[in-house]
């Protein structure tokens, strides 16, 4: 029995009516669709390596503690497995309304906390597969790390059924109060112990400190945007795309990094919705970028191992070349000012924090008026070679990342055997014209790529290497 930790419980307490805190993933196949036996043979060959798919969040009375992972008595595979289909030949657009419905539905608190939907009907035989998972199970990288456990690196056919599973005991609520106790009263001879530990701790804390100043300047709201505003519970989701290889030549040719050249494409593409919205683009557009703190060898731990730095996108400058040296100096400075050391610390130190009052306190953050933050965008670096489901191969992934607070649209970078989807997440009813945005997107890469060096021919390059 494992219990949540702060950041992990942090995602069920802020999720509420309109906010539905699942991350997600499309997947576009090639044909033929599988059978219902082939999906549900794959995935269930796979639980064994997956512990959280067979287990339910269990709160503990009173809130006295976070919750726990207990194995699911009841679970059912074929509750998790959904199958559905666009009338055909099913366009891009139909599946991007049926993301934005699938997605807009909470998942069942009382069963893991996962769907898999399979989408048949699609152009050219071909099929996708709509998959969402808790964020309180997974962030961003570990979800990748998860994709590539359910999917395979090789063709291969969809194996049989797996071993029989029989659940652990699941707890009763005085157990569980009684091991919440123990643990506030182990908590505190934990954190002297950690204290005590000098040297590296001690550098640990200083940078962080240095972190927590900058912080500070998050507090200052940026002035009012149609980007902020009560959401409803109902979403839309779109997409915008690239080359890894070209993004790779920008970022060669002008400087910076691939992150710099996504950020500052993703400015170009808010520059392009506040105008056609009448806004003027002279403002602060803060957005919140979530950092991986997961060292090398948590790979393929499935929780949350995040922090989060902000960067103000330069939506203000026309000149994309301009747009992407402000990115690069800013996000430079960023990493050197430790924010995302302090978040990591914050995000630690709730650990310490009575439940009850996080509950609280996140709550509330979520319905104030919140003009701190005008967007979100996670950028997660997936696999570079084909994986497959039981031997189809997989053509396109796109992400999906969830609305909180009153952020009214979230951007997520996923990249995929040298492919870059850009998913943007938008609230039905406030942001309806995200498809500007990535249009705006695709075009701040293409000035981006227009402006680089042409390339020499291969043949040319090497004769150059022999004289």
């Amino acid at each position: 029995m494992n219990r949540l930790s702060a950041l992990d419980a942090t995602f069920l307490e802020v999720e509420d009516a309109v906010s539905h805190m699942h991350i997600g993933s499309i997947g576009i196949f090639e044909a033929p669709v599988l059978t219902y036996e082939e999906l549900r043979g794959m995935v269930s060959s796979k639980l064994g390596q997956i512990e959280r798919y067979r287990q339910v969040a269990r709160p503990v009375a009173m809130s006295i503690g976070r919750p726990v992972w207990v194995d699911d008595a009841h679970f059912n595979l074929d509750y998790h497995l959904r199958r559905t289909a666009l009338p055909e030949p099913g366009g891009e657009p139909e599946l991007r309304r049926l993301v934005g419905r699938l997605m807009s539905q909470q998942l069942d608190r009382d069963k893991p906390l996962w769907e898999m939907w399979m989408v048949e009907g699609l152009e050219d035989g071909k099929w996708a597969l709509i998959s969402k998972t808790h964020h309180c199970m997974v962030d961003g990288v570990s979800a990748t790390d998860l994709l590539t456990v359910m999917l395979d690196s090789e063709p291969l056919p969809a194996p049989a059924e797996a071993a029989a599973w029989t659940p652990r005991r699941e707890p009763g609520s005085a157990e569980l109060i009684v091991r919440a106790v123990a643990e506030d009263l182990l908590s505190p001879y934990q954190l002297v112990q950690s204290l005590l530990s000098a040297q590296r701790r001690v550098e640990h804390a200083r940078e962080a400190i240095q972190g927590m100043l900058r912080l500070g300047g998050v507090l200052a709201p940026t002035p009012g945007t149609s980007l902020n505003g009560r959401l409803g519970p109902h979403r839309r989701w779109s997409l915008a795309r690239a080359r890894l290889a070209d993004i790779k030549r920008i970022q060669r040719a002008m400087g910076g990094t691939v992150n710099d050249v996504v950020l500052a494409s993703i400015a170009g593409g808010f520059r392009e919705l506040l105008i056609s919205r009448g806004e003027s683009p002279e403002r602060i557009v803060r957005s919140l970028v979530p950092v991986s703190v997961r060292s090398p060898g948590e790979r393929g731990v499935y929780n949350n191992k995040v922090s989060a730095i902000f960067a103000e996108l330069p939506v203000s400058i026309e000149d994309p070349g301009e747009r992407l040296e402000a990115v690069r100096v800013q996000m430079a400075d960023l990493k050197s000012s430790k924010e995302a050391v302090a978040g990591e610390v914050l995000t630690s130190l709730g650990g310490f924090a009575p439940p009850m009052l996080l509950s609280l306190a996140e709550r509330l953050g979520t319905r104030v008026s919140q003009h701190n933050v005008n967007t979100v965008t996670t950028n997660v670096p997936g696999p570079q070679h084909p994986l497959y489901a039981a031997g189809r191969r997989m053509l396109e992934a796109g992400p999906y990342v969830p609305l909180g607070g009153h952020v009214r649209i979230g951007v997520a970078i996923f990249s995929y055997d040298g492919a870059v989807t850009f998913g943007v997440t938008g609230d039905y009813d406030s942001a309806p014209d995200i498809d500007v945005l990535c249009e705006g997107i695709e075009a701040s890469l293409s000035q981006l790529l227009a402006r680089c060096p042409a390339r020499a021919p291969r043949h040319t390059r090497k004769a150059r290497v022999r004289a």
